[in-house]
Formats: C-alpha cells, sequence, structure tokens
C-alpha cells in the first residue's frame, strides 16, 4: 500500500513528465478521461497518501487506496485505470481512486500539515494536536 514516503518518490520519479502536454489517454477509470487530454502538466505534487497531477484550472488527485500501484513507462498485464502518454513516456495507474479537484489546488490543501511536504510546520501541527487530542 503506498504510504507518503512512497508517494514522494513517485512525485520525484514522474518530473520528466512535468510542462509536457498529454498526448492519449485511456483506461477503466470512469472520470472524462477527454479532459486530460491535451493539457500540459505544470507539476506534480502529494499530499500525504495523495498524488496530484496538477493543470492550469484543475487537478487530478489520485489515491492508491489499498492495492494501488503505478508503473511508469511501463505496463502490468492487469487493467490500467488511467495511463496518461506523453511524448516522452507514460504514467500507468492501478487499482487507485481519481477525481478532479476544481480551481487553485491551494484551496484544497493545507501544505503546512502535511509531515513529508517541504512547508510542513511542526508549531502548527502541535498546536491542532493540543487541540484535539483525541
Amino acid at each position: 500500500m503506498p504510504e507518503g514516503p512512497s508517494i514522494v518518490i513517485l512525485k520525484e520519479e514522474v518530473q520528466q513528465f512535468e510542462g509536457k502536454e498529454i498526448i492519449a489517454v485511456f483506461g477503466n477509470s470512469k472520470i472524462d478521461q477527454s479532459r486530460l487530454l491535451h493539457q500540459k502538466v505544470i507539476s506534480f505534487r502529494s499530499w500525504g497518501k495523495h498524488f496530484l497531477v496538477c493543470f492550469e484550472d484543475f487537478t487530478l488527485r489520485i489515491h492508491f487506496l489499498l492495492f494501488g500501484t503505478y508503473r511508469i513507462n511501463e505496463a502490468k498485464e492487469s487493467p490500467v485505470r488511467l495511463n496518461l502518454t506523453f511524448p516522452n513516456g507514460e504514467i500507468n495507474l492501478y487499482s487507485c481512486s481519481i477525481k478532479f479537484l476544481e480551481g487553485d489546488i491551494n484551496s484544497h490543501y493545507d501544505w503546512s500539515a502535511d509531515v513529508m511536504n517541504e512547508s510542513w510546520n511542526p508549531k502548527k501541527s502541535e498546536r491542532k494536536t493540543e487541540r484535539n487530542p483525541q
């Protein structure tokens, strides 16, 4: 099961696709896949167990649940949930939850709450814990 550190590693492994246009999309995901075609990736981010693919006006949120996996520039035999093909390679996502987040990604996440994020704020986390010790 992918956890925070492995999501950060994934974010690092896909940097070759940052700034690239998606030239093909397919898979068994129920999202509107056509929305991704010809979109340029602005950045890849992570927050906890969320892998985020950021575009101009929206973000694709991937959560790998209990058994989710991914492959970069290779495929598994099992059905792909979502394939994103770029001019220089591909990302294949399996057994995961995929959702669009509208607007600015910063309105959806408190980056200072994620211990794996550069913006993590230990004092702020301590105050949150004190307010809700349970």
